[in-house]
Formats: C-alpha cells, structure tokens, sequence
C-alpha cells in the first residue's frame, strides 16, 4: 500500500493516512500507518481513529518526538476536520461543550454530567459549509469541525449527542448501527498547524476521497 507524503525533512514526517488502516499496531495484526512508512525511527504524536482518513504528522527522531510531544500537551496543534453529518445545524456557526466518560470494555464514549467520575471536558466549533438533499437519508449537511480538546471519540460522540450523527458512523448513529454493508464515515482529518522544530508555524492539509457522500458537495469551492 503506497501512503501518500504530504511533507518529509529530517524531523517530521507529514502523511495522509488512509481510512481503515490502524495509526500503530493494534491486535487485529492488520497493517498499520507505521509499519507501512517503514522508517529507521517514528515517534506516534497523534492517532486517528482507524476508520478515519486525512493528515497526520510522525516525529523522526527523538528530539523532534519531545518538541511535537509538548506541543500538543500544551494546545499547541491546531486539527480542523471535514464532517458529513445527519440533519442540519440550529446554528451556521456554533460550539459545544459536554463532558464524556469512555467505556474501556466498549471502547466507546459517552456524554455525561462534570460530576461522573472519569468525566473530562470536551469543546469542539463547527461552520456549515453546505447542506445537500438525499433520498436515501434526507439533508445531510458539510461541516468545517474545529478541535478545542482531543477525548476519545470527541467528534463523533458530540456531534451524535447533538441530533448530528455522523454518514456511516456504526457506533454513534442509529441510521447505520445495524447496516450489513461497508459504510465509510465522513470524518476527515482535514488541516493540521503547528510550530516545528525551527519556531515556523506551518500548515498542511488534505482532503477527503472523491467518494460519496463527499462528492456531494463543492468541497474545493467551499473551503
């Protein structure tokens, strides 16, 4: 499988990860993002749920791994997401804060009240982009999600809670829970800022497959 390099220097290395493919070996023994770029040295800084596409950044060495490593633990990444969701947005521009607690057994996570034990805050702003009419599920809308914190789950479990289910989500939407086809999530890791190693701020980005439901919509035209 040939990953497609967005960026490569003797730091980092910045990568489209592909949907279904693991960001590190799990116990499915699949291959996984890692084991595919086949590098002398790879420190993980972030992961992608498995069903997700888009960018992602690897450290290629060890200093690179504890500047990156700060970064992030300190807010210091900036993730924007392309989402196609169920149903359309009260606001064209909005925020939700909620607390989740995540199930380990489960491996899924929930929204909850501050006071649950295990509860951690979780803020993400969304922009609508577009709204298009389908036959097989009604309106589904193109959102621009933008990551305040990073929960297990956060994206998919806020929006669910929120009346907007996530295309081809089988754990957080009820419309796909009990599909017997493959169905790939509209969830993509569309943009990723941070600092390098040398203080530059900089930017890469990718964007989703042209596959439904995303060729819906004029994602070139709207972003």
């Amino acid at each position: 499988m040939d990953i497609k390099i967005i960026f490569e220097d003797e730091n980092i290395i910045v990568v489209e990860k592909p949907p279904k493919v693991p960001s590190q070996k799990d116990p499915s023994g699949d291959a996984d993002l890692m084991s595919l770029l086949n590098r002398e040295y790879l420190g993980l800084i972030h992961r992608l749920d498995r069903p997700v596409g888009g960018v992602m950044v690897f450290s290629k060495n060890k200093e690179a791994t504890t500047f990156l490593s700060k970064g992030i633990s300190n807010d210091g990444f900036h993730k924007q997401y392309l989402v196609v969701v169920c149903g359309v947005p009260q606001e064209k521009n909005g925020q939700f804060k909620d607390y989740l607690t995540k199930n380990g057994s489960t491996n899924v996570s929930s929204v909850t009240s501050k006071d649950t034990k295990g509860s951690k805050e979780a803020i993400l702003t969304y922009s609508l982009l577009e709204t298009m009419e389908t036959e097989e599920l009604g309106t589904l809308s193109l959102l621009l999600v933008t990551l305040q914190t990073g929960r297990h789950h956060q994206i998919r479990v806020q929006l669910s809670h929120h009346g907007l289910p996530i295309w081809g989500d089988t754990k957080y939407n009820v419309l796909f829970s009990n599909t017997k086809q493959w169905t790939q999530i509209a969830l993509w890791a569309h943009i990723l800022k941070f600092r390098n190693l040398k203080g530059k701020k900089v930017s890469y980005t990718s964007y989703p497959y042209d596959e439904y439901p995303w060729n819906l919509f004029n994602l070139g035209g709207k972003l």
